[in-house]
């Protein structure tokens, strides 16, 4: 049986699943959609935040770009999993006791303005477009190359898809399909990277056989890849390029926007207690850490395959699985000397200068039928191939996991299985994202800022509705990615640092913090941090605006600090502001400070028995 019976079997039956599920866990009533009625048990709950959690980018994007970028990579996993352990630890206890349904509802009361929640729903339908768009883009990937569509096809199929159970199930629904979801995702994930490891190290434990030597030979396997990669003109893969201060700032942008996640920290209301929520936090902490050990190994195992394969080869002599992908656009070549073979280097000044990404998926060129062309040795030839001067061959990094089975010749099974799984990653966190736009339209600004004597089916209405303009706004920028998908969600990152997680961190641990300050702090956070994304990440809005623009190199950041960093700095300008304004502005009421009392000390305030 060839790939695609088992990518329609696997797929199609993950999807029945998740409907199925989605049907059988109705929301009924606003808490059902929100906070799933606030019964889920600590394990349920750990699955499905681990599900939400892990999103295209963890699945799809993040093995793919330590791929290419070696140690430069691991900032990414640094800066999630220390960034989940920070949520878990220093915001989710505190928040779940807050007792609401969501960030802007803490930013509210705890700043004592509607002002304060207006900025709060701002920031929160901002960032989860933001992160939203990655996992759409994610979709499209896996649909272009497994259901043989266009990309643009596949991120409307995953769009009717999330919209279905998003709006029928709410929280409620969502909650129990992510379980699922996991379970799938996981599964799909560990059984290639098991093989492969098996395959190229001997050993079944990837996060231990990526660093072991292949049998048969005396040079460890990550020996051999920094060969191969300076032998082709690329860095060594276990060096990284990255400046100091990038790598620094990167992390940490990605840690602090970690706890500025709405969609994130919404879960932890969605159980009984506070002692629940730092229960389905360790949970989630453990069954995250098993994707995120295993990363490293399949970017190992996936650029050596890559390299051995495609090294001085020639097009025609190449396996199946090149011309299945170069059919979606995501791989292409350019035969610029005419010899019939492959050349990927990484010599030559132009290659350093070489786009992370193309402005638009590469679009295939046609004749005056609408015939797709062929080059003289049969390549698909595209109209903006983006490589450089010196490189004849572009991969596109989202590509990696999904092709990787494939490149190792793995049984077919696996390759749908690991379809499936990357669609389960991405509709997860695309279904939770969703849920908090909606939350944030309906609740905290009809509801609670215009219409707060609204029905409660009012309020449904209004929530799925938001739902399903979320998805059509969230599919446009999946066709039009601002770039990879892990760069797109390192964007959202950087914005929930800049704007939530110091208004929560002051809220929580400080009681001077006024709303004048708190209102500051997160607009000023807000605007730095996407001026300077847009600015380095988007020429051609800013040429259309009139303004200079510069090129996108370390020598243009500012203090040398990439747009994927600058997240951190817009956090500590935020709370700079926030400080400095909140010291020149009334104190809060003491009923605000009554507040962060019962938030930091329950017992204190509510005895024994009460807590949360």
């Amino acid at each position: 049986m060839d790939v695609q019976f088992w990518t329609y079997l696997l797929v199609g039956l993950t999807f029945a699943l998740y409907i199925g599920i989605a049907i059988w866990s109705r929301a009924g009533s606003t808490s059902e959609f929100y906070v799933a009625g606030k019964g889920v048990p600590a394990l349920a709950n750990g699955m499905a935040t681990a599900a939400d959690w892990m999103s295209a980018a963890s699945f799809i994007s993040m093995a793919g770009i330590i791929s290419f970028a070696g140690r430069d990579g691991s900032v990414y996993l640094m800066g999630w999993t220390g960034g989940y352990v920070l949520l878990a630890l220093l915001l989710a206890p505190y928040l779940r006791r807050f007792g609401k349904f969501t960030v802007p509802d803490f930013i509210g009361d705890r700043y004592y303005s509607r002002t304060a929640r207006l900025v709060a729903v701002f920031c929160a339908i901002f960032i989860s477009f933001t992160y939203v768009a990655g996992q759409m883009r994610g979709v499209g990937v896996v649909f272009s190359r497994f259901l043989e569509v266009e990309v643009e096809t596949g991120v409307v199929i995953g769009m009717v898809i999330v919209l279905f159970y998003a709006v029928l199930g709410g929280m409620k629904g969502i909650t129990y399909t992510q379980v699922a979801q996991y379970c799938v995702l996981i599964f799909a994930f560990m059984v290639p990277a098991i093989f492969l490891s098996i395959q190229m190290a001997g050993n079944p434990i990837p996060q231990l056989g990526f660093g072991g030597t292949t049998p048969g030979e005396t040079v460890s396997l990550l020996s051999k890849l920094d060969g191969l990669s300076e032998e082709l003109g690329f860095n060594r893969y276990t060096e990284g390029v990255k400046p100091t201060v990038d790598v620094f700032f990167i992390t940490a942008a990605l840690m602090c926007g970690t706890a500025g996640l709405p969609h994130v920290i919404v879960r932890f209301y969605t159980v009984k207690k506070a002692s629940a929520a730092r229960n389905s936090a360790l949970w989630a902490l453990l069954l995250i850490a098993i994707l995120y050990t295993a990363a490293p190994a399949v970017a190992v195992f996936a650029r050596t395959n890559l390299l051995n394969t495609v090294k001085d080869a020639n097009y025609k002599d190449l396996p199946s699985w090149f011309g299945n992908w170069e059919n979606t656009g995501l791989i292409a070549w350019e035969d610029k000397n005419g010899d019939g073979k492959i050349q990927y280097t990484g010599r030559g000044p132009a290659f350093e200068k070489m786009p992370d990404a193309p402005k638009a998926l590469p679009a295939f060129q046609e004749d005056e039928q609408g015939e797709k062309v062929r080059g003289s040795v049969g390549q698909r030839l595209l109209k903006n191939t983006p490589t450089d001067n010196d490189n004849e061959l572009y991969i596109d990094r989202d590509i990696m996991v999904l092709a990787n089975p494939e490149i190792g010749k793995l049984p077919n099974w696996v390759i749908g299985l690991v379809a499936a799984g990357g669609l389960a990653a991405a509709l997860s966190t695309a279904a939770g994202l969703l849920l908090v736009i909606s939350t944030s339209v309906a609740h905290d600004l009809v509801k609670t800022t215009f219409a707060p004597n609204m029905s409660e089916k009012q309020e449904l209405i209004w929530a799925r509705g938001g739902a399903a303009v979320a998805v059509v706004v969230a599919g446009y920028f999946g066709i039009k990615p601002p770039g990879f998908v892990a760069e797109v969600v390192a964007f959202a990152f950087g914005l929930a640092a800049s704007s939530f997680f110091p208004a929560i961190i002051l809220g929580i641990f400080t009681k001077r913090t006024t709303m004048q300050g708190a209102v500051a702090g997160m607009v000023v956070g807000l605007l730095f941090t996407a001026s300077y994304i847009i600015y380095f990440k988007f020429p051609q809005l800013i040429d259309s605006l009139g303004i200079p623009t510069m090129a996108n190199t370390t020598e243009n950041w500012l203090f040398g600090i990439s747009p994927e960093g600058i997240g951190t700095l817009g956090m500590l300008l935020n709370v700079v502001v926030a400080v400095i304004v909140s010291r020149v502005t009334p104190a809060p009421p003491q009923e605000v400070a009554d507040i962060v009392e019962k938030v930091r000390y329950p017992r204190a305030a509510l005895g024994e028995g009460e807590e949360g």
